[in-house]
């Protein structure tokens, strides 16, 4: 980050705006400029100077810092993908072992569910602990909620040999590892896009991020399923009701609930080599943080991003938990070696959508990806909507086509939504308004998943795909409306623009994390009008409004 000199003001730069909103926008710009006087004094300080961390040990860290964090945000998400994932096989798993009276449809939902409902307490509570004490302290809770849910699971148990209490229990503990599996979202994504940033720049961020986030979470699916085939396979699994095989199905989904508090133990050494972004450790407001003023200036972009999340979390999350039990429904002969084999068929041509995505992001732009993949989705879903009779008679096309939807979804909105919902927000709020977006986006999954059993009992399981199509439609709308194209956008300049919106209204409070010295939004320096024209990514006024 080279050094800048001070600047009387910056154009403002907040996007998507309605077109009912190009008065505030002006009121905004105004006020910028009467903080114009607050923003020329000699003695400020460059964000490289401000920072540079007080402590010794933690300058030496602070060179490979944001490598580090961008591997620690990698290994943190595989672990969210496996345990959002490993229901998918379970659900059949328990269906085989207690028979389907006993784990009825209820109680299946009621467990697929929890794990959505800790997700949104997570992402809320975690968000907010992002921004106001740090990145790497959120990166460590949510880790250790994923190991303590994921060893609560596995110790489930029939207490006093009731059935109904063992489910209870799988139930609370998924609910635990909901919350630590929600709280990696805004505290790993926020870590990538902000390390992505300043290690590989505006050109590279965009697909680093991606890279990080969305493929691994992606790649959760079909590791969770190789890894339930091969646990399967070992155990001896002869797919009979005798008491050995009934014991054996009990030792599979042990082991693979297991597996899931075992996949995040890296990011414990991770977080040893990490510092918070020099971002968060210039911009980050933990005391007295101006929420009115945030959703004053940020609201369309809030809407925008917890809109289209919660639309592409109602198609995907219910799909993908109930993908399996489609899949045994529609396959000859659904040993649950065969679901799984068709299961890890769908997931392994639904994983290349995000690795697409990745690349696609550059000369497409968030805004465009988003719809192209939302467009996938009506397509696909009236295809098989209503083509159904015809296209279940031949299931491997069906497993081809149901698993084209999934990879729509991780090339559109699985790329774009967390990458947005980062690079919207300056880093002050980036952690809490991710983590606003993305608990939507679980409550449109929970919402999704409560209706998938009814839909299919009552209408049939094509208007499962009729449905999809039809949420496509709005989230291209949504897209092309409210969504920005962040790749265009310098975070730098956005952390700029919201400090001097900020002294316009007359907000001073103190900036930092505490590791470097103790200063005020007055007390940085401002980017000059030069620098943020030169700026890769820098985005005018106008063009904001026209979006």
């Amino acid at each position: 980050m080279s050094s800048r000199k001070a600047s009387p003001l910056v154009e403002d730069a907040v996007t998507p705006v309605l077109p009912t909103q190009t008065s505030a926008i002006d009121e905004g710009s105004d006020l910028e400029h009467k903080s114009a006087a607050l923003d020329t004094s000699a003695d400020k300080q460059d964000v490289e100077e401000l920072a540079k961390p007080v402590d010794l040990k933690e300058q030496r860290k602070a060179k490979n810092s944001d490598f580090f964090t961008v591997l620690a945000s990698g290994a943190a998400l595989i672990s969210d993908g496996y345990s959002n994932n490993v229901t998918t096989m379970l659900n059949p798993l328990f269906t085989h072992r207690y028979g389907s009276r006993v784990f009825d449809s209820a109680t299946s939902t009621r467990i697929s569910n929890s794990l959505l409902v800790g997700a949104i307490i997570g992402q809320v509570v975690v968000g907010i602990i992002c921004d106001r004490i740090g990145r790497k302290s959120a990166i460590v809770i949510a880790t250790s909620l994923i190991v303590l849910g994921g060893i609560f699971a596995t110790a489930a148990s029939p207490v006093h040999g009731s059935t109904s209490a063992l489910f209870w229990w799988i139930t609370v503990a998924r609910g635990a590892l909901g919350v630590g599996v929600g709280a990696e979202y805004p505290a790993s994504s926020t870590s990538a896009s902000e390390a992505a940033n300043e290690r590989y720049g505006r050109k590279q961020r965009s697909t680093v991020f991606i890279l990080v986030t969305n493929f691994v979470l992606s790649l959760g699916g079909p590791l969770a399923v190789s890894y339930f085939l091969i646990v399967l396979s070992a155990s001896g699994y002869n797919n009979t009701t005798t008491p050995g095989d009934q014991r054996n199905l009990d030792i599979v989904w042990r082991l693979c609930y297991g597996f899931g508090a075992i996949l995040p133990l890296p990011v414990f050494y991770f977080r040893m080599k990490i510092l918070n972004s020099k971002a968060y450790r210039v911009g980050a407001i933990r005391r007295n943080v101006p929420y009115g003023l945030a959703l004053k200036r940020y609201w369309p972009r809030l809407l925008g991003t917890c809109g289209a999340w919660f639309l592409y979390d109602f198609v995907a999350f219910s799909n993908g938990a109930f993908s399996g039990t489609i899949i045994s429904t529609v396959v000859d002969n659904p040993t649950l070696k065969r679901v799984g084999e068709y299961q890890l068929l769908l997931g392994a041509i639904a994983l290349p959508g995000a690795l697409f995505g990745a690349f696609a992001v550059k000369p497409l732009g968030t805004k465009w990806l988003l719809c192209v993949g939302f467009t996938g989705y009506i397509i696909i879903g009236l295809s098989v909507g209503l083509a159904w009779e015809r296209i279940i008679s031949k299931p491997a096309l069906f497993v081809v086509l149901y698993a084209l939807i999934a990879s729509f979804g991780n090339f559109g909105p699985g790329s774009c939504l967390g990458l947005v919902s980062s690079d919207s927000y300056p880093t002050a709020l980036r952690g809490t308004f991710y983590g606003i977006s993305a608990a939507v986006g679980k409550a449109g999954a929970a919402v999704g998943t409560e209706v998938f059993k009814p839909v299919t009992d009552n209408l049939g399981k094509k208007y499962v795909f009729i449905i999809a199509a039809g949420i496509g439609a709005a989230g291209v709308l949504f897209s092309a409306l409210l969504i920005p194209d962040t790749t265009k956008f310098d975070l730098d300049s956005e952390d700029d623009r919201w400090r001097r919106y900020l002294l316009a209204n007359g907000w001073n409070g103190e900036l930092g994390d505490g590791s470097t010295p103790t200063h005020k939004a007055s007390d940085v320096a401002a980017l000059s009008d030069e620098d943020v024209s030169s700026e890769e990514g820098a985005v005018s006024k106008d063009d904001d409004v026209r979006r």
